[in-house]
């Protein structure tokens, strides 16, 4: 997988990426390097919130699944993470639709099944908001 795009900044520090299904955590996690981020990724939300309170937060993004194992899901990770360090911008990801009114602020929501494309877009739009990233013209898949 070859991932470029024109206008992407690069993107400092580790992304926590919190998803059970170990394909989708995988596939993420490889889209992620690819475009030239860190990745910590957790199969729950309990120890992705453990790893931020034992590293003070230091993080720029965290994508979500919402329904997830463990104690904590999705929504009320986002909700403790922005109380705690609202620095920290965040993605939800599901298979079930989400109600837009129920997404904690500024949180951006990315159904599933999602695209390469579509991961890469969001994760620009919390991270480089009103500076926008194309496809390259010799980009390969």
């Amino acid at each position: 997988m070859n991932v470029n795009w024109d206008g992407l900044l690069p993107i400092e520090g580790a992304v926590i990426v919190v998803e059970d299904d170990l394909t989708l955590r995988s596939l993420m996690t490889d889209i992620l390097a690819e475009i030239g981020s860190s990745v910590l990724a957790f199969e729950t939300a309990d120890d992705a919130l453990t790893h931020l309170l034992q590293n003070h937060g230091s993080c720029p993004l965290v994508i979500v699944d919402q329904r997830l194992s463990g104690q904590l899901q999705g929504i009320e990770f986002i909700e403790m993470v922005q109380s705690r360090w609202p620095a920290i911008a965040s993605l939800l990801t599901s298979g079930y639709l989400i109600d837009p009114t129920d997404l904690p602020a500024a949180t951006l929501y990315l159904h599933k099944p999602w695209s390469l494309e579509d991961l890469v877009l969001s994760v620009a739009t919390v991270l480089q908001p009103g500076k926008p990233i194309y496809p390259s013209s010799n980009r390969s898949l």
